[in-house]
């Protein structure tokens, strides 16, 4: 790890204005938590397009040459600003929309009202990712007007929605985007006060399964025993999918093993919320797998609901069925391997028929040379510890999408979220002090990758 970049009397100025900075940091987070920018399509998209705008004037007010571009999805920006002659480029990545609230009888508080507790910030999108957008503005706060290195940023509006569009936009404005070092804001720290480098996620297959046994439904008195219906034949071919002990039993799937760290079931019951007497499921390190082994989920079934079901055998059914694949797993031959398993496994006959709604890769980075140990060092600068390498269960499949636009780029993959944040769920949250540490990380970071060139 590099240690002699940047003096403690630098390290510390960066560290001290950053601090100086942090409240209107925060009140600008809010103000963009506020906006409601859902890119699910069933929610208003205006929201999303106000909200593109608000990270423009940000990042215009800050001396970037800004647009906001749409290239048949949701708006992006994408800011440059110039560095010194000579200096590395550094391109900064976050994203400006938002998962659905889901049900708000499930918050504590408003989603899009932010509102402080105990040290952390609760709203949608408090940490993933505005937090992330901000992180970056912070960063060149702190640098106004002596930017160290050159600074693209590029702040996405559909990563939520799976980025249908990010491929035209690297097509057609990826010159803007090149750079030595990409930093991409929008994973999570090991622990609070532990910093993290993800190195490592799992990619990701979703498709529908559905399920018929009969032309039409009938009374289940006269024909049931006899005749089978769709949701049992559906529920029977979805616990296919798992072996006695848990893991996925489809076969031709890829799995690792994941780095060791100390990682026990009490942690992780407590960070994930399993009841007491509910086991967990699977075989090998609890990382490994929710790391580098593949894990099936169903994650919504069409069935009649109880308050509506009558004495009938369900003619058809349906689920939705979510993969998470092992990085170094290709989504195509995983999709046909799931695929052939939901097929052959059919019970009674059903007819069965998948499809493919959504695949995208896994990412394992060679995290070794100057631009990471400068990473690693400006962790180490923010929180006094060494960061630790880890992985992540969730896929971010627009990574391998970068890694193939810009190969002789170091990927950062870094983020504000910590393991109590509940990203996607109620009462998501972002720890106020870890995200301080975040943002004087990052401002040291563009210092250490200035004093690089010397």
């Amino acid at each position: 790890m590099t240690d002699n970049v940047l003096a403690p009397d630098q390290i510390q100025a960066i560290r001290d204005r950053v601090a100086d900075l942090m409240p209107q940091v925060r009140a600008d987070l809010e103000s963009l938590v506020r906006i409601p920018s859902v890119s699910a399509s069933s929610f208003d998209q205006s929201q999303v397009a106000r909200s593109a705008e608000a990270v423009a004037a940000l990042l215009r007010a800050e001396g970037l040459d800004t647009e906001v571009i749409v290239e048949g999805g949701r708006p992006a920006v994408i800011g440059h600003l110039d560095g010194p002659q000579g200096a590395p480029t550094v391109t900064l990545y976050a994203h400006h929309d938002v998962q659905p609230p889901g049900d708000e009888a499930d918050w504590d508080s408003a989603p899009f009202e932010p509102e402080e507790r105990d040290g952390r910030l609760y709203a949608r999108g408090a940490a993933d990712d505005k937090a992330g957008v901000m992180a970056h503005i912070a960063a060149l706060r702190a640098h106004r007007g002596a930017l160290p290195v050159g600074v693209t940023v590029f702040v996405e509006g559909e990563e939520e929605s799976g980025s249908p569009s990010l491929g035209t936009i690297l097509a057609k404005h990826g010159d803007r985007l090149a750079a030595d070092a990409i930093v991409i804001a929008d994973s999570t720290n090991w622990a609070i006060g532990s910093p993290a480098l993800t190195t490592t996620l799992r990619g990701g297959v979703r498709v529908i399964v559905r399920v018929r046994t009969l032309s039409h439904s009938i009374h289940s008195g006269m024909y049931g025993g006899a005749a089978p219906d769709a949701v049992t034949a559906l529920v029977r071919l979805l616990a296919s999918l798992h072996d006695d002990e848990g893991n996925v039993a489809v076969a031709g799937l890829d799995a690792g093993e994941a780095a060791d760290l100390d990682y026990d079931e009490a942690r992780f019951r407590a960070e994930s919320g399993l009841l007491d007497g509910v086991s967990m499921i699977g075989s090998g390190s609890i990382l490994s797998r929710l790391w580098t082994k593949p894990s099936i989920t169903t994650i919504g079934i069409d069935a009649t609901s109880v308050d509506k079901a009558s004495n009938t055998l369900a003619a058809k059914a349906a689920a939705k069925v979510s993969m998470r694949i092992a990085p170094t797993q290709d989504p195509a031959a995983a999709y046909e391997a799931l695929r052939a398993h939901l097929e052959s496994h059919a019970p009674w006959g059903a007819q069965v028929e998948v499809t493919l709604e959504e695949s995208g890769s896994g990412f394992a980075a060679d995290a070794q040379g100057p631009v990471y140990d400068e990473a690693r060092a400006s962790f180490k600068d923010a929180w006094g510890v060494d960061p630790v390498d880890m992985g992540v269960g969730g896929s971010i499949p627009f990574i391998s999408d970068f890694a193939a636009r810009f190969p002789d780029a170091s990927i950062i993959v870094t983020g504000v979220e910590d393991p109590d944040t509940r990203a996607h769920g109620a009462n998501e949250s972002l720890h106020l002090g870890e995200f301080t540490h975040v943002c004087e990380a990052e401002a040291i970071f563009l210092a250490r990758m200035g004093a690089l060139r010397h």
